[in-house]
């Protein structure tokens, strides 16, 4: 059996196998791994099913590295090759349905009713060392960029931002605040985009809270876009402005929150610059 770096097609072969395999996992179908992997023995030859069940893990982690799902039962492994993160970036291209899908989130009509998201701590927060392999995630994000990919998709980001509406509505009815949850105002699609903030909401003692949503399929680590005028309102009203950080959106949204300043918890890098004539 060979022990060489594995070709494009060999990479392309087991890349789409393993997308098969995540479309039944995500539409909670059942299918059979090993049955998977046994298909694929007479098309990569030479290559043991153990080396076929790493490379899996292996997709698993530039997955997770590009923001998107990854099969749970596949635990990503890292220090992979770079030919492996162009053969899932070509099978993205080649199928561009797959990262314009609607998240697996109910639909409108039952988001007023939806239970409140999971809210944890930040990561840098949580009292975790960053894992060891998030270097080679974040040189991957930053090669494809995911968060632009996630800015651009509005139906990702519209869908977080009324998932928040309805969370916000919830957690203040749970407070015995049904004053306070009916003025829960969903400011950028009444008013559009520029106030610096998606949601205008309230904490349970009537104190403002002005909710700017991030929302990704990824993990929580993914990186994302925040503009000049988010962070200009964040700085001018620091007691009421927060970042509302939603992730593992498609399957389970769970979220936390940033409060000004955000430079604690994230590097600020500029994207664009301003050009005006002398």
């Amino acid at each position: 059996m060979s022990n060489a770096p594995w070709t494009d097609e060999e990479n392309d072969l087991i890349v789409a196998d393993y997308f098969a395999m995540l479309a039944e996992d995500m539409a909670g179908r059942p299918y059979n791994k090993a049955r998977h992997r046994r298909s694929l023995m007479p098309l990569l030859r030479s290559r043991t099913e153990g080396s076929i069940e790493f490379k899996h893990q292996n997709i698993s982690a530039v997955l997770k590295g590009l923001g998107e799902d990854w099969i749970l039962g596949y635990k990503p492994a890292f220090n992979f090759q770079m030919t492996l993160v162009d053969a899932v970036a070509r099978w993205l291209a080649l199928n561009p349905a797959w990262l314009g899908r609607m998240p697996g989130t109910p639909p409108a009509t039952g988001l007023r009713e939806a239970a409140q998201i999971w809210i944890g701590p930040a990561p840098t927060l949580s009292n975790q060392p960053p894992p060891q392999e998030l270097e080679q995630m974040l040189h991957i994000a930053r090669k494809f960029d995911v968060a632009g990919r996630d800015e651009r998709n509005r139906a990702l980001g519209r869908a977080g931002e009324e998932r928040v509406l309805a969370h916000e509505q919830a957690s203040l009815k749970a407070a015995g605040r049904d004053d306070l949850s009916r003025k829960v105002r969903w400011v950028s699609e009444e008013d559009g985009d520029g106030a610096g903030y998606d949601i205008a909401s309230f904490a349970p003692d009537g104190r403002q809270r002005l909710i700017e949503v991030k929302t990704t399929n990824g993990w929580e680590r993914t990186p994302f876009y925040i503009t000049r005028n988010e962070l200009a309102v964040a700085e001018e009203r620091r007691s009421e402005w927060c970042l509302f950080r939603l992730w593992n959106f498609s399957r389970e949204p769970k979220a936390f929150e940033l409060q000004p300043p955000l430079e604690p918890h994230v590097s600020l890098t500029p994207t664009t610059f301003q050009a005006s004539f002398h």
